[in-house]
């Protein structure tokens, strides 16, 4: 029986691909058993950290219902997405969850003026019926982002900066307005200088518009300025999740621990001193094949039975880890 109260409903998923020959292959399992929920009343930004290879990227994908879990459900208002068949379904599922890509130029085709793609945005999913009543909605969504229909009329993307075209395509998600915005890496490609503004739009949608954020990312310095949760990831598993400042201030999986200490001493006191950037993805990414704990190779603290099977997860805290030392 699945939850109303919870928008967003992830029950033991996993998903398994096949790499190599069909018969000399070897089965990989890029997510695993990964359970998380949001709650339909209280909108929040939920963080899903990791370096590349960490599965972090085909979760997103079950996210936004582009891909099938071989084990587990995705509920959306509580329902099940791989039960979304029809076109008429699929739309109310859009309206629902919308996305922000890493690069907001393969977003928006070059030969196309910006604004077209926001005017057929207004169209399909808010029924506006002529131009001017699809700018209304377009110039409304663009100030919710620090921008106007006047800034961008008649551009094209790359008469834009990377911060602008970022912002445009967190516009062009809202206008349907969606309970729940996945954000994929949406700084990443944006100079240093500019990441703060756009995450500040992510927190005022949550403060002011009451939209929740599933925000991915491998960058731990935005992640820990704008989270309500974070959850680390690492192949494939979920190995500490909690609060975000219990987590990344006094962490207590060993992985979590190497995270903050490449970070520069003094600890920050506050979010908004978060300047330095934690990049996880220099860290290794073959290790999704090893039996037991994914860590057991780099962990100072590695015990015979983390060789041997997976961790269990254990409640410690106030949050969950999935580690044998607790």
């Amino acid at each position: 029986m699945s939850d109303s109260r919870k928008l967003l409903d992830v029950e033991h998923v996993t998903v398994e691909f096949h790499v190599g020959g069909l018969l000399g292959g070897t089965k990989l399992i890029a997510v695993n058993d990964i359970s998380f929920a949001l709650e339909s009343d209280k909108p929040e930004i939920y963080t899903l950290a990791g370096e590349s290879g960490s599965g972090k990227t085909t979760l997103s994908r079950l996210l936004l219902h582009d891909l099938d879990p071989t084990k587990g459900r995705v509920l959306f208002n509580g329902r099940d997405v791989t039960e979304i068949k029809s076109r008429t379904d699929l739309m109310d599922f859009m309206k629902t969850v919308q996305p922000v890509f890493q690069n907001p130029f393969e977003t928006f085709s070059p030969l196309r003026r910006v604004e077209d793609y926001l005017f057929d945005t207004a169209r399909n999913f808010r029924g506006a019926k002529n131009r001017r009543a699809a700018a209304e909605i377009v110039d409304e969504s663009l100030h919710q982002v620090g921008l106007s229909l006047d800034e961008i009329h008649k551009r094209y993307p790359h008469e834009l900066s990377g911060g602008q075209i970022q912002r445009v395509s967190v516009a062009r998600a809202l206008i349907p307005k969606p309970r729940l915005i996945l954000a994929d890496e949406p700084v990443s490609m944006v100079d240093a200088s500019l990441r703060m503004a756009i995450v500040n739009v992510f927190r005022k949608l949550r403060d002011e518009q009451d939209v929740s954020v599933v925000y991915i990312t491998h960058d731990l310095a935005t992640a820990y300025y704008i989270s309500d949760r974070i959850s680390i990831m690492l192949r494939g598993y979920i190995v500490e999740s909690g609060p975000v400042e219990d987590v990344l201030d006094r962490p207590l999986h060993p992985y979590t621990q190497l995270l903050k200490e490449s970070v520069p001493s003094p600890m920050p006191k506050n979010r908004e001193s978060w300047a330095s950037h934690i990049d996880l993805g220099t860290l290794e990414v073959k290790e999704y094949t090893r039996v037991g704990c994914k860590f057991a190779g780099r962990c100072p603290h590695v015990m015979d039975i983390c060789r041997q099977a997976d961790p269990p997860d254990v409640q410690v805290e106030g949050r969950t880890v999935k580690c044998y030392l607790y």
